[in-house]
């Protein structure tokens, strides 16, 4: 009940800022919600400023000032054409992470207060002026005692207090929407702010953000084409990391690249490999590769900033992503469709030849053409429309993965607009698709897979044994609808998708293991 009230105050708030900025148009699927915005939108009349603006230009101004937590799920909305339309989409792409800054005398009260020291003990200098402010946090350039030069992060004062409130609304709405409009139950809203969740915690304890710049440089030390400034961790905390100062040309400054005599061909593909490394060979991606996170050196280095939010891809994902790709690129479109049924992307029902005809659909428009031709707004729209109508389901874990395409396809459009990325790491994704498939890769996956098997046989022994020994107790029942899902039925007449023919020997081998282990 107090949750209730809580949230219906701040439910309050943000309706009527959506209100003051135009922004209530996307409210629509329900009578209940109709009515609601018919009444905010008489209460709260839209400001003249902003009647010449699109709807995703008004909500991302609304989304602004409402405060940090929004801004960030702006941005993480800004990949999800399918939930607000592919111009509102892209409109919140660009929503800018930036904010006032927060007074030097707060930012010098962290630092004491998390190492117990004066400020002066740990840093020679330290400019009171922030170089950049954000919604989580703010940069100060300082000297350390030891006389090295970093740049040190600072949370932002009661960030974490006021995100823990406006996360709890947006669970409270995921909730509400999944119950009153059905259909928004294929996008699992619920899993989408659970997912905008985690990455948000993570942002806001920057000792995590430190061990992910290590992790991250860990991964590339012998690259000679990628860098991540060192971490200072004796001068990190939960709300202070200290890295290392570095220098060089923004990506996206046509200029200063020109200055140190970088091609942008050149550091185009370096990105694209950067990327598909990050991706295909550890797993562990920097999720927000915009221009301002990445700069240039003389020797054409590209340097990574902010590792607040990153992503995990695992080896099984990594293949069928790989598949996909290169599908689309040797316009192979049933390797495509097969790699989303595999994948369970797509559910068995649907046609494989239908799925391969959209995937063509969505491809054949924009291969072979430079990015400076190619709408990605348009693209993903279409892309979203057409997993609608084969019932796919949304797949939250690679949203941060989508949105670190989009971004890296933005710088790459800044810097070099007559190519695209992606084929200038057509060969690299090629090599790394015949080391996965040759025999030898197969046959080690293979093996590992069932040693991995052969780890979890004791704890399925020790079910095994629980389960016995409650039979001997009096036994167990099945209930009737376990028994129908068994055989392939449902109690309501609908079939479940049949066990694999293989499932009835799994059974019959178990029911011996009983036999022998008793």
């Amino acid at each position: 009940m107090l949750r209730g009230l809580r949230n219906a105050n701040r439910l309050l708030v943000i309706v009527r800022c959506l209100a003051h900025h135009g922004a209530l148009d996307l409210i629509e699927g329900h009578s209940a919600a109709h009515l609601g915005k018919s009444i905010a939108q008489w209460l709260w009349r839209p400001r003249h400023l902003v009647k010449e603006l699109r709807p995703g230009q008004r909500l991302a101004l609304a989304l602004t000032e409402l405060g940090p937590t929004f801004i960030k799920f702006g941005q993480a909305l800004s990949t999800r054409a399918d939930l607000l339309g592919e111009q509102c989409a892209s409109d919140l792409a660009e929503l800018q992470d930036r904010l006032p800054p927060f007074a030097f005398k707060d930012a010098k009260a962290t630092v004491e207060e998390d190492f117990g020291v004066e400020l002066l003990a740990l840093f020679e200098s330290f400019e009171e002026k922030p170089v950049a402010a954000a919604s989580i946090a703010q940069v100060h350039f300082a000297v350390t005692t030891e006389g090295h030069e970093v740049a040190v992060k600072v949370l932002r004062p009661g960030i974490k207090q006021a995100f823990a409130r406006d996360i709890s609304v947006l669970f409270w709405l995921a909730e509400w929407a999944e119950r009153l409009m059905p259909r928004l139950r294929r996008l699992k809203p619920i899993e989408v702010v659970r997912t905008f969740q985690k990455t948000a915690r993570v942002e806001m304890d920057l000792r995590l953000e430190a061990a992910a710049a290590e992790e991250l440089a860990e991964n590339f030390a012998k690259d000679k084409t990628f860098r991540v400034p060192s971490v200072d961790w004796q001068r990190t905390s939960e709300r202070l990391l200290t890295l290392e100062r570095v220098a060089g040309a923004r990506i996206d400054s046509g200029t200063a690249l020109a200055d140190i005599g970088a091609d942008p061909v050149a550091v185009v593909k370096n990105a694209a490999e950067v990327f598909f490394k990050m991706v295909f060979h550890h797993g562990f991606f920097h999720a927000d590769m915009h221009p301002g996170n990445l700069f240039i050196t003389s020797g054409g280095v590209i340097i990574a900033m902010d590792f607040g939010i990153m992503g995990r891809v695992n080896a099984e994902t990594q293949k069928i992503l790989g598949e996909m790709l290169l599908g689309f690129l040797t316009r192979d479109y049933r390797k495509v469709a097969e790699a989303h049924l595999r994948a369970g992307f797509v559910p068995n029902h649907e046609s494989l030849d239908d799925f391969a005809q959209a995937s063509r659909s969505i491809a054949e428009p924009i291969l072979g053409k430079p990015i400076s031709e190619i709408s990605i707004a348009r693209l993903l729209g279409q892309l979203f429309q057409i997993t609608e109508t084969f019932e796919m389901q949304t797949q939250p874990q690679l949203l941060l993965l989508q949105k670190s395409m989009l971004l890296a396809e933005g710088v790459g459009r800044t810097l070099a607009p007559e190519v695209n990325m992606w084929e200038l790491a057509k060969p690299m994704i090629e090599t790394w698709m015949y080391n996965q498939m040759k025999p030898e890769a197969v046959i080690a996956n293979t093996t590992a897979n069932m040693l991995g098997t052969l780890e979890k046989l004791p704890r399925i022994i020790d079910q095994v044994d629980m389960a016995t020994a409650e039979m001997a107790r009096g036994g167990f029942r099945l209930h009737p609808d376990t028994a129908l899902k068994l055989r392939g039925d449902s109690s309501d007449g609908s079939p479940y998708h049949r066990s694999p023919a293989w499932a009835p020997w799994m059974i019959a081998v178990a029911l011996l293991a009983l036999l022998i282990l008793g």
